[in-house]
């Protein structure tokens, strides 16, 4: 439950540490082989983690535009509406062939 509460309250941390790890294992994976040191491995590792930190944040760039460009749609339909006469309407309801109750 606490996991739970965590991941909703924090979803792009929790995408960072599942990216991270992902990538740490893959890397680990394809890498095995190549005889580096300890401090090498290290600076890789870190670097990796950075990096899923990195795509994530950027990820997160289009999430924030998304939400602006909904938001500020809804606002101008909302003005547009506020701003409409109800004759109007009801005029438009009667050319469409829509009775107003």
């Amino acid at each position: 439950m606490a996991i739970r509460n965590f991941v909703q309250r924090h979803p792009q941390i929790t995408a960072w540490i599942v990216l991270a790890i992902g990538m740490v294992i893959i890397l680990v994976l394809s890498a095995r082989e190549v005889g580096f040191t300890i401090g090498q491995w290290v600076a890789l590792i870190v670097t990796t983690i950075l990096l899923a930190g990195a795509c994530v944040w950027i990820i997160g760039w289009g999430e924030d535009e998304e939400t602006e460009a909904s938001d500020t749609g809804k606002a101008e339909k909302f003005e547009a509406i506020a701003e409409t006469d109800v004759g109007e309407i009801e005029e438009t309801a009667v050319t469409d062939n829509v009775h107003p109750k």
